[in-house]
């Protein structure tokens, strides 16, 4: 048995609420109305560096997901895997055209926005003042200014990343709108993926996995990891 069929097998996710890898898998799972079980682990939970966990990930990083005797690690793999298996025609668009769009802006949030997106976190959020690398923020803004509007102009006659309607493909770049959204930065201004971002966030599964507060220090980082764990 490669996988469960018609959701038979409890999916398990192993991952700290307040990862935005892990939200990302939350959010599909919620999406495609999935049940599951998540277990908190890494940040201030540990236990990525046992050998249980190692045997499942050897990278001991988070997420990881296990369905049946399918067991993946890699957030975006296991989107792909859970759009492939359980949303046909709903979050994996059924026209090539559409699915290697999805495809495509995955990929482009991950490697693009994704490394400039993270420094500028960690550096404001998750550094104390007085030890944050002003150089690496500044460059960090830099690179988001010519980097979002890419994905703005995109979404300029369509209302998300694939086409018209909600996919995998909008699910790394929304859950990072989110994380950009909830500390002060100098962002540009951006009418198309503000639009769109407002439509992520009337979906109750981005309210439930994506939308939870991150503080603007790492003592309010730490407090709400805790406290919506």
């Amino acid at each position: 048995m490669l996988a469960c069929q018609q959701s038979q097998c409890m999916i398990t996710l192993w991952g700290r609420r307040n990862s935005m890898n892990v939200q990302k898998v939350v959010w599909a799972l919620e999406e495609l109305e999935l049940p599951y079980e998540r277990h908190n682990v890494g940040g201030s939970f540990g236990g990525t560096d046992t050998p249980a966990y190692r045997s499942m990930n050897p990278m001991g990083l988070v997420p990881v997901m296990r369905e049946g005797e399918v067991t993946i690690f890699e957030s975006n793999a296991i989107v792909r895997y859970l759009a492939a298996t359980h949303g046909q025609g709903r979050m994996r668009p059924v026209l090539p055209m559409q699915l290697a769009g999805a495809e495509q802006w995955m990929d482009w949030a991950q490697l693009n926005v994704g490394p400039p997106m993270s420094t500028l976190f960690l550096q404001t959020v998750r550094t104390p003042r007085d030890r944050q690398n002003r150089a690496a923020m500044e460059n960090a803004t830099a690179q988001l200014h010519k980097l979002l509007p890419v994905a703005d102009a995109a979404l300029a006659n369509s209302d998300f990343l694939a086409g018209p309607g909600f996919s995998f493909g909008d699910v790394p770049l929304g859950v990072m709108a989110w994380r950009m959204s909830c500390f002060d930065w100098q962002r540009p201004r951006l009418a198309n993926f503000d639009r769109w971002h407002k439509r992520l966030q009337e979906r109750a599964a981005y309210k439930k996995a994506v939308m939870i507060p991150t503080g603007r220090s790492p003592e309010e980082w730490l407090a709400y990891e805790k406290q919506f764990a």
